[in-house]
Parts: structure tokens; C-alpha cells; sequence
């Protein structure tokens, strides 16, 4: 066996059977290298190399650890946030600038959950939930997560066609852009096959294409730093109302991604960390912590880039004025704004429009290209978190090419329909039912993450500690409150009673489902009171197999008995 690769265990019981999730015959103790139970498609693993010279830290290190959390940080860049933040600034100036800062520290800490369950289990959130929930809410998790999966995508493969019409000033339509989006995505995907690193490079690569595009209208625009910084450092948002609260709600939801948590902790089972060795799986903790906050910090900066420059240029403008400022343009798409006084209402499309309008065409096709680097990246991270919850979940085992095309049809096929059918012209109406949609999915990634990295049985010594659990459990509390609101803004705005009957009867269900995972969660946070004799599952008692720190050295495999002599 090569030294550091993963493996798992397969314990034997009293009565010599073996026990495991899926294993009901009787077996020798074994480890296979070759046919892991749950596998997915990175083929190689990265090195970590040696530096005794440089103990506590190393740039080398932290090089070879480089790679999952700017992954991960794409989701904070998406097109749907990119929407966010456009229309925060063109709402609320500068005022919401502290809350994206609170929102992404928010997001730093509960990705840092996610990457330690990766790290120190092996397997990634979507096995652990298959394995330690029972069947019916097994099914029922996965599929309100490939629900939020099918959302995100939605967004990302439409901002990559808007971006695409954009760019062919309006040649290329919809539909058209949502093919190219497709095609070109899945010969992006098989980038890995000339190695990870080579695959993460290209990704570093569109993160830069969206620092140097958005940071480029930043500079021409040139917002006021006064007020920036003011927006940023101080929680106060003056003379706000209604339309301002329901856009810094739209942030918290923009931001945290239920996806993303899956993503992250799949992203670091990449690196090759011997999970045997306490120190090795502390010092990965610790690096993939500092290279999230690296990938998150930039991922802010280009947020702010974004929001800045429709604080400083259009916050507070009517649509009369971009009407009168595109009619005095060559712009193609200069008769998108009525000329009336209500307040200027902008989305990825018409926010491109604008900055041409007002600043030139450079600017729109420069922004269009941001766009397109924001949609083409998420739209691949997006399409390995379909990867990774469906083969966590249901446990595939097909060829890589079969599970990506399942992946890709599942989420395409709605985006391809809705393309077809919808104008480019009219799509704020669909990005706010995708943004409640994904509201709805969020307690499903996060309580379960809290619920696991709680468990001494699953984390051993690195579960979380008082600290952690009733910090965390605060802000989970907090996040799915919010994303509430937003969910109830959003139903009693549609003001059909018929709506408001279907809605009450899915929160019955939904409500009943989200208080089952928190029971369960309570119970690994320490109130045993809730017990009540029913959590087999929950504890590993019925599946052992994960990879226990205090039964396995980095030579051998032994069973729990024989640790105990």
C-alpha cells in the first residue's frame, strides 16, 4: 500500500462477521486498495512534501495544500452573487457592505467544518450521510440537495449564456449560449485527466480573469474609499427600509451555498495526508484553514469590486436616467430602461447594459467576460458537487463518463427549457425563485456538517469542541432564520391565495424533516436528554468501518478487540 494513501477498515464483530454498511456475509478482515466503496474521480492524490526546516509553517506546504478552497471560494463568485452584489449597491449604496464582510466570515467558518470532516474521516459529507442516516431521510436529504445543486446551476449556466449574448450583442441568443455553456463545460471537466494540478490552475486562472475584469470597472468608475470603508466597518445601514433589508437577507443567501459544503469536503481528499498520524491531520487542518482564508479574502475583494462600482455609479438613479444616458450611446440594447422615475432595477444583463451606457463599450464587454469567467467556473465546481453528493449518496458505480452525463442532465435539462422558453430580458422573476430555492436547501448541508464534526465517533479527537458547537449551532440558527424571511418575503409577495394553501402544506413537511435532522444534531451537540434510546445510526455503532484514529497505526489494521489488550 502506498504510504498515505486512504483506506478503510473493515471490522470484525464478536461473532467473526464482517460489519459494514454494506457487507451481510460473513469475511476475513481485509483492506483493499483498488475497489473502494465510495470513489471519485480525481486519479491521483498530491504529495505532501518534508520541510524540517520550517516546523510550525511552510510556504511549500501551504503550496502543495493550494488548490481545494479556491475551488471551493468560486461559489462566492457566482453569477447569482454577482446579481447580489450589483443590486445591494444599486439598492443600498454602500450601506450592505458590512454584511457581505459578516456573510463571508460566516462562510469561512462553517467551510472550515466541512474540510476537517473530509479531512480526518476520508470520506466527504454526502458518504457520511449515507452511512449514518437511516434509509427514508437518506433519500429524502439527497434529494433536497440535488434540488439546491439543480438551482445553482440554473444560474450559473444562464449568467454563461447571458454573458455569451452579451458579448455577441445579442447574436447568439439564449438558448445558443446555454449549449455552448454545456459543451464547453464538459471538455473543461476532463481537464483533470492531465493532472489536478494542471485542472486547479485553470481554475486560478478564471478567478484572475474576474479580479482583472471587475477590478478594471473598479478603477474606471473610482467609488468614493470614504464610504466604502464606512459600508464595510460599521453594522449600521441608515434611512434603509423594506427593499434594503430584503437585499441584505438576499446576501446572506447569495453567499452561503448548501452545495459548497459538500464540495469542500470532497475537494480535500486530494491531498495525501496519512490519517493515521494525528500530527499529519492536524497540520492539513491547519493549512487547508489558511488557504480558505486566503481564497475567501480574494473572493471578498472581487465581491466588493462589484458592489462598489453600482454603489458609486448608479445607487439612487431612475430609470429616466439611464434611459436618457443610453439614448446618447451606441449601445444595441439601449432601449432595455422605460423612461419613467421609478428606481432602476438591474440584473447581471441589464447591469452590463448600464456600464456601457455610462462608461463605454469597453466596459460592457470587459464586464461581459467577468461574467463568463463567474458562470464557466461555478458552473464546473457546481457540476463535481453533482459528482459528489450522487455518488456519496447513492453510491455509484458506474464509469466517470456515464456519471457526469447523469449529473449534467439532471441540472441541465430545467436550464435548457427555461432558456428556450424565457426571454434574456426577463429573467430577475426566475433568479428570485432560484434564490428561495436554495434558501430552502441550506439547512440540509449545514446541520447535518454541525452534526457530524460534533461526533467523537466520527471525528475522534479533532470533533468539535463546546466552543464550536454552540458557535456554530448559533450561526446556523441565525442563517436558516434569515433565509426564512426571505422564503415568507418572497411567498407573500405572490399574493394567490392558492400559492399560499401549497406553500403552507410544503412547510409542514419541510418544517418536520428540518426538526428531525435537529434532533439528531442536539443529540451529537451533547443533549443526551433527547436521546430516548434511538440513535443507532447516529453513533457509528452500526458502521464502524470509518477510519478511527485510536484503532489503526499507518502500518497495520486491527480490530477494536485487539486495540484494547
Amino acid at each position: 500500500m502506498t504510504p498515505g494513501m486512504e483506506r478503510e477498515a473493515i471490522y470484525e464483530d464478536s461473532s467473526g462477521e464482517a460489519v459494514g454498511a454494506d457487507l451481510k456475509s460473513t469475511a476475513p478482515l481485509e483492506v483493499s486498495d483498488s475497489a473502494d466503496e465510495f470513489t471519485t474521480y480525481f486519479d491521483q492524490k498530491i504529495p505532501i512534501p518534508e520541510d524540517e526546516k520550517h516546523t510550525w509553517f511552510s510556504f511549500r506546504k501551504l503550496w502543495a495544500f493550494t488548490g481545494p478552497g479556491f475551488l471551493m471560494s468560486i461559489a462566492y463568485l457566482d453569477p447569482g452573487n454577482i446579481e447580489s452584489d450589483l443590486q445591494s449597491g444599486a439598492v443600498a449604496g454602500f450601506k450592505l457592505l458590512w454584511v457581505l464582510l459578516l456573510a463571508t466570515v460566516i462562510g469561512l467558518l462553517l467551510q472550515r467544518l466541512a474540510a476537517r470532516l473530509g479531512v480526518v474521516t476520508g470520506l466527504h459529507l454526502a458518504e457520511v450521510c449515507n452511512r449514518q442516516y437511516p434509509k427514508v431521510p437518506r433519500i429524502i436529504l439527497w434529494l433536497m440537495v440535488e434540488l439546491a445543486i439543480i438551482g445553482s446551476d440554473m444560474q450559473e449556466v444562464i449568467g454563461s449564456a447571458i454573458a455569451i449574448n452579451l458579448l455577441s450583442a445579442g447574436r447568439i441568443p439564449l438558448w445558443g449560449g446555454v449549449l455552448i455553456t454545456i459543451a464547453d463545460t464538459f471538455m473543461f471537466l476532463f481537464l483533470d485527466k492531465y493532472g489536478l494540478r494542471k485542472l486547479e490552475a485553470f481554475f486560478g486562472l478564471l478567478i484572475t480573469i474576474m479580479a482583472v475584469t471587475f477590478g478594471y470597472e473598479y478603477v474606471v468608475v473610482k467609488p468614493d474609499q470614504g464610504s466604502l470603508l464606512k459600508g464595510m466597518f460599521t453594522p449600521y445601514c441608515q434611512g434603509c427600509g423594506t427593499p434594503q433589508l430584503e437585499q441584505a437577507v438576499g446576501i446572506v443567501g447569495a453567499v452561503i451555498m448548501p452545495h459548497n459544503m459538500y464540495l469542500h469536503s470532497a475537494l480535500v481528499k486530494s491531498r495525501q495526508v496519512n490519517r493515521a498520524n494525528k500530527k499529519e491531520v492536524s497540520e492539513a487542518n491547519k493549512y487547508f484553514f489558511i488557504e480558505s482564508c486566503i481564497a475567501l479574502f480574494i473572493s471578498f475583494l472581487i465581491n466588493v469590486f462589484v458592489v462598489s462600482v453600482f454603489a458609486e455609479a448608479f445607487f439612487g438613479k431612475t430609470n429616466q436616467d439611464v434611459h436618457d444616458a443610453c439614448a446618447n450611446s451606441s449601445i444595441a440594447q439601449a432601449g432595455l430602461f422605460p423612461a419613467n422615475n421609478e428606481s432602476l432595477d438591474v440584473d447581471i444583463y441589464k447591469g452590463g447594459v448600464v456600464l456601457g451606457c455610462y462608461f463605454g463599450p469597453a466596459c460592457l464587454y470587459i464586464w461581459a467576460i467577468g461574467i463568463l469567467a463567474a458562470g464557466q467556473s461555478s458552473t464546473m465546481t457546481g457540476t463535481y458537487s453533482g459528482q459528489f453528493v450522487m455518488e456519496g449518496f447513492l453510491n455509484l458505480k458506474w464509469s466517470r463518463f456515464a456519471r457526469v452525463v447523469l449529473t449534467r442532465s439532471i441540472a441541465i435539462t430545467p436550464t435548457l427549457l427555461v432558456a428556450i422558453f424565457q426571454d434574456v430580458e426577463h429573467l430577475t422573476g426566475m433568479n428570485d425563485f432560484l434564490n428561495v430555492l436554495m434558501s430552502l436547501q441550506l439547512p440540509f448541508a449545514l446541520i447535518p456538517v454541525l452534526t457530524f464534526t460534533s461526533l467523537r465517533p466520527v471525528m475522534n479527537d479533532f470533533a468539535n469542541g463546546l466552543g464550536w458547537k454552540i458557535a456554530g449551532g448559533i450561526l446556523i440558527l441565525i442563517i436558516c432564520a434569515i433565509n426564512m424571511y426571505f422564503v415568507v418575503v418572497y411567498v407573500t409577495a405572490l399574493g394567490q391565495l392558492a400559492l399560499y394553501v401549497v406553500a403552507s402544506i410544503f412547510s409542514v413537511a419541510y418544517l418536520a424533516f428540518v426538526a428531525y435532522l435537529t434532533w439528531q444534531c442536539l443529540i451529537a451537540l451533547g443533549v443526551s436528554c433527547l436521546a430516548c434510546g434511538h440513535t443507532y445510526h447516529l453513533g457509528l455503532t452500526a458502521h464502524p468501518e470509518l477510519f478511527l484514529l485510536n484503532n489503526v497505526d499507518a502500518d497495520s489494521i486491527v480490530s477494536p478487540s485487539e486495540t484494547q489488550k
